[in-house]
């Protein structure tokens, strides 16, 4: 059955359920108003009296009219409007026959309907119990129907792609050449299963897509099954776990199930960090439901029969904490790592997210891809679309250069606030701040270039100074963190220097956070201490149980020399800052005063402004 048939067929089921739904409505309606007219419909109570009563007050004139229903009689008296009797007469001659001798009295025989109250009762007594026949059906089949619910609780929630009009191709995607590569093999082993197999190749059963968030796993993914036209089975790892043990497992099996069904195909498991984390990290032990979870995968991926050409594609970007037994041959046996694009590959992602943008002829790409060192794939594109609705709010048919870079910006640095309103003095003390970062960072010369500066508040911070890469780095010194702490503490030194120590402000407060979190990475993950060079020591977050009982892999005394190495780094850093801001005084109020006068200052008024800056000699490294 082709996925067309399988929604029409499922688009035909839900709506034979909901007709049987409203049938069964409609029922229970009909019998509520059976009832009502039942209790509204029957004829007022009429008293019972003697036929010989009646007949001798009709020849005395107290009846004005006797009418006759086969040989029932409803007796209305002189003066009433309706019946208020009612008696019966023998069966066989009329009512004359009887003794009736006042030819004033108005007698009324109509037509005997026995026949048809016997119908209608008839009727009466058995529509009822259908209709309560009915709705007792349909309220055990809606009780049947949460009951096989409850039984498929442990099937999977894996959605089918595959037959899709727009299928997302390798053409699609630009940049991870090198993960194409790698998994253009996939394709090819999906469409060409025999030509691997005459020569006793066998493809990986299982392919794990490495990399940071928003660098394109999933699309990847997609693009595979895309160039090999094969369904694809795509579920998160967290759409396994449940409150109840062993639903994962049965969630597992069923999937697998399907897709041998369905091979040659596709299983895609995004996240699989959320089932695949190392056994006993945990605090439920062997019965935890994660590791039930991973258990069947991993004997699902080991067992799987020759020839049924399932091939498992999972995302991460925590691989450190998986499982040992994942990551070995037999399952996912290829690891392919998509890391963040490069210059050229951030142009090429730029230009397919602006395809079919309508752009200016002034924008250049080439600029934003230089800009955006450090960016996915998903900011790349969120600058795209951030660009179109800064154009459409402006009401331009065009997106302009304005508008790229205001998009920038916003995704770099967050939006202006210009709604929040500072008195003069905390402006004062917002443009030393700013213009302390900026001395600091153009005087170090292993420090960033100075891309902008502004005191108008983004995102969450008063002002800021925005420092870009000249060009994409993969390694970085000791010599550019020293000068990268060096300007994190710029803007506090700045406002010590003119204020003094003790009138020192809180605008500080994320640069001491940055530069605390760089300064014990160097010492601790990096190796770059004085007295502890060439030594780690990282601890790996994902072990839960064994940061619990062993919080640190070593001693009190080295845990004291890593606080010591901390802080000799932030003095070091502080003393430089104090150097240059002393040492380029004058330097530093003229950024001041052109940073109130226009509040945003671009990289080359920047450059004319600390324009014959010196490097004191005491800053050196």
């Amino acid at each position: 059955m082709d996925k067309k048939s399988f929604r029409s067929k499922q688009v035909s089921s839900g709506g034979n359920k909901k007709g049987m739904k409203n049938a069964g409505f409609i029922a229970l309606v009909i019998l509520m108003g059976l009832i009502v007219f039942a209790s509204l419909g029957q004829p007022s109570t009429l008293k019972q009296v003697s036929f010989s009563d009646v007949i001798s007050r009709a020849n005395k004139g107290e009846i004005e009219k006797i009418t006759i229903k086969g040989n029932a009689l409803e007796i209305t008296k002189k003066g009433e409007d309706k019946p208020s009797e009612k008696s019966n007469k023998e069966a066989g001659s009329s009512i004359y026959e009887q003794g009736l001798t006042n030819r004033n009295t108005n007698v009324d025989v109509r037509a005997d309907t026995g026949g048809n109250s016997f119908w209608i009762n008839l009727a009466s007594g058995i529509i009822p119990v259908i209709l309560i026949s009915i709705v007792l059906f349909f309220m055990l089949r809606s009780a049947q129907g949460q009951g096989n619910q409850a039984m498929s609780f442990g099937k999977s929630k894996a959605r089918l792609y595959g037959n899709e009009k727009d299928k997302v191709t390798f053409k699609d995607i630009a940049g991870s050449d090198e993960a194409k590569i790698d998994l253009q093999e996939v394709v090819e082993f999906l469409k060409y299963p025999k030509k691997f197999e005459s020569v006793g190749a066998k493809i990986p059963k299982g392919v794990l897509l490495v990399g940071p968030p928003g660098t394109g796993k999933t699309m990847l993914a997609r693009a595979v099954a895309g160039e090999a036209n094969a369904p694809f089975f795509s579920i998160s790892g967290s759409e396994f776990v449940e409150m109840f043990v062993g639903v994962g497992a049965s969630r597992v099996r069923d999937l697998f199930a399907k897709a041998k069904k369905n091979a040659p195909c596709i299983i895609f498991i995004d996240e699989i960090d959320a089932v695949g984390r190392k056994r006993g990290s945990g605090m439920g032990g062997g019965h935890d439901e994660r590791e039930q979870t991973l258990n069947q995968i991993l004997v699902e991926m080991d067992g799987f029969e020759q020839g049924t050409n399932v091939i498992v594609l999972a995302a991460t970007n925590r691989a450190d904490v998986l499982d040992a037994a994942l990551q070995r041959p037999g399952r996912f046996d290829r690891k392919v790592s998509i890391d963040l694009p490069d210059r050229k590959d951030r142009e090429a992602i730029l230009k397919i997210h602006f395809e079919k943008k309508p752009l200016a002829k002034n924008v250049n790409l080439d600029a934003l891809a230089a800009k955006t060192a450090g960016s996915s794939g998903a900011d790349l594109m969120n600058i795209a679309n951030e660009s179109a609705i800064i154009a459409a709010r402006n009401n331009r048919k065009e997106i302009t250069q304005a508008d790229v870079t205001g998009a920038f910006e916003k995704v770099a640095i967050g939006p202006e606030r210009k709604s929040k309103v500072m008195n003069e003095k905390e402006k004062e003390i917002t443009a030393y701040h700013e213009a302390g970062h900026a001395l600091v960072g153009h005087v170090l010369p292993d420090s960033d270039p100075i891309h902008k500066v502004t005191i108008i508040p983004r995102g969450r911070t008063g002002g800021v100074t925005w420092s870009i890469p000249a060009e994409d780095k993969s390694y970085h010194s000791i010599r550019e963190f020293k000068d990268v702490l060096a300007r994190a503490l710029g803007g506090r030194i700045a406002e010590e220097v003119i204020y003094g120590a003790d009138r020192v402000t809180t605008g500080a407060g994320s640069d001491l956070q940055t530069a605390a979190e760089l300064a014990r990475d160097m010492v601790v993950n990096q190796g770059m201490g004085t007295k502890l060079r060439d030594q780690v020591f990282h601890v790996d977050e994902g072990l839960m149980m064994e940061r619990m009982i062993h919080e640190r892999r070593y001693s009190d005394e080295t845990a004291k020399i890593i606080d010591d190495e901390v802080e000799s780094l932030i003095t070091e850093a502080a003393r430089r800052a104090r150097e240059v801001i002393k040492a380029n005084r004058g330097k530093l109020e003229e950024l001041k005063d052109r940073l109130l006068k226009k509040e945003t200052v671009e990289a080359e008024e920047v450059l004319e402004v600390l324009e014959g800056t010196k490097m004191p000699a005491t800053a050196q490294l």
